[in-house]
């Protein structure tokens, strides 16, 4: 997935491996040296969710692993001394559905002996109807969850009932600091139109406001970028990339020396725990509180303009199944499994409406697309009275209609939400996806720059379709 700041897909941290003594290496055989070669175990039976195990190996000189073709198998290398030597094997979840099999071949001087390797089968997703249809008799939600939900809220909400089917949005999420209409200025560049709808992010949250002697300039509390865009009749979207502290050491050192080099929203480089995060009396959940509090200080700042949010946090709380296996995630907020990450939902619900009185949010629940993830949405979604509008988030290399992502999203709430583009590399394409019945209320494509569909010819000839709504477009819905 290419995403502003996202860098790149994260992977498997490396298995740590030990050495099985503190003498110094020994690279060539000796007199005294083992005759035989000895594995630490000859079959590996690998269960279905994948997992790290260890192989050690004594030889009379230093063995090599020949690592299987299969990419779901990864050997890494460990110290030989005292003519051991343990290798870390790491066997990915099985997304497949059949069972595999691999061999790892270790040679040690003309000495060579072999590890089998199974996993077995995963269980595939049972689809009673292969093509399935929502329930014609289905509609989408007629009001907002939130009972107390503002007028304007309200109004937004309904006008993207009225558009289903027939409209769909144009937008882009803001770059540089997450809090500026870059993007949307660069968008009218090209096009001679604006987007309807501007994505924004909480981001960089523990550095604003950024100190005056800074040249990197972040603040929330200046929220002239979404007032201008709604000002202007377009739509306002916010999300929220939480950053966390993996440890209360780096929590401290980023309040005393304002230094958030140990915050991350990466499963893979924090170890901030979401169940002791959800515990109270924790460290962690006294920081997600004091947090929770300062996001909403800001969003009352929109509240206070009359601006009504797509609010979307928690997004892609399942994460990439593929690389980080069953109920893998790439976000902290998904790392403990679905109970946990509703229970935090829940708990987003309960202190920005109920203890803030944030009655401006349109709350967007953001589903992972990878190919097999589907079986799990029903576990993960926090249901229909939690949940506004159901989000997919799509990269793909084409511009085609999604039926797959369009039929699951839809058959997850029984028809009963609207659906969206949440977000999006190369953007797909409207005529080809309301051909298709697919009804997305919006597009958000997640930058300018680093999705090649996405020609200047490409964006000129969307805003200019009949069913794309660009700001120019949008009533005023104050």
């Amino acid at each position: 997935m290419k995403r502003f700041l996202h860098y790149a897909l994260a992977v498997l941290t490396a298995l740590s491996v030990f050495s099985c003594g503190k003498d110094d290496p020994v690279a060539e055989p000796v007199n005294d040296a083992p005759k035989d070669m000895t594995l630490s175990l000859s079959s590996l039976d690998v269960p279905v969710e994948g997992g790290s195990y260890s192989l050690t190996v004594t030889a009379p000189s230093r063995p090599t692993v020949s690592n299987p073709s299969s990419q779901w198998v990864t050997v890494t290398d460990g110290t030989y001394s005292n003519y051991k030597i343990t290798y870390g094997i790491s066997v990915s979840a099985n997304a497949a559905y059949e069972e595999r099999t691999a061999t790892l071949t270790v040679n040690s001087g003309s000495l060579s002996k072999t590890v089998s390797l199974r996993q077995a089968a995963a269980e595939k997703p049972v689809d009673p109807d292969p093509d399935p249809d929502p329930d014609p008799a289905a509609e989408p939600d007629k009001t907002l969850t939130n009972a107390k939900a503002g007028d304007n809220a309200q109004k937004v909400y309904e006008f993207l009932l009225s558009r289903q089917g027939n409209h769909i949005l144009s937008g882009v999420q803001a770059g540089g600091t997450a809090n500026n209409n870059d993007n949307v200025n660069a968008v009218f560049s090209k096009t001679g139109k604006h987007p309807a709808l501007a994505g924004y992010d909480y981001l960089f949250l523990q550095y604003s406001p950024t100190p005056e002697s800074w040249s990197w300039v972040v603040n929330y509390g200046d929220i002239s970028a979404p007032k201008e865009q709604w000002e202007k009749n377009g739509l306002v979207s916010f999300m929220w990339h939480w950053n966390v502290p993996t440890s209360k050491a780096a929590w401290d050192k980023g309040v005393n020396d304002y230094d958030f080099s140990g915050y991350n929203f990466y499963c893979d480089k924090t170890g901030f725990d979401i169940n002791r995060a959800l515990e109270n009396g924790t460290w962690e959940n006294d920081f997600i509180l004091k947090d929770i509090d300062k996001v909403a200080s800001y969003l009352k700042l929109l509240q206070k303009e009359g601006i009504p949010v797509l609010w979307r946090p928690l997004h892609e709380a399942a994460g990439n199944y593929n690389v980080y296996g069953k109920n893998g995630a790439w976000f902290w907020w998904g790392r403990g499994g679905a109970e946990p990450c509703k229970k935090l939902w829940k708990l987003l619900r309960e202190k920005l409406e109920g203890e803030h009185g944030l009655d401006n949010l349109i709350w967007v629940w953001t589903l992972d697309v990878t190919e097999g993830a589907e079986a799990d949405y029903a576990a993960w979604y926090p249901g229909n009275d939690l949940v506004d509008i159901v989000g997919v988030d799509i990269y793909a290399n084409d511009t085609e209609a999604k039926q797959r992502q369009y039929k699951a999203a839809i058959a997850l709430t029984g028809g009963h939400k609207m659906v969206t583009v949440s977000e999006c590399g190369n953007i797909p394409d409207p005529v080809k996806c309301f051909n298709a019945g697919e009804n997305w209320s919006w597009f958000l494509t997640w930058d300018l720059e680093n999705f090649p569909l996405n020609t200047d010819n490409y964006w000129r000839s969307l805003m200019g379709m009949e069913c794309v709504l660009s700001r120019e477009k949008m009533p005023s819905l104050k």
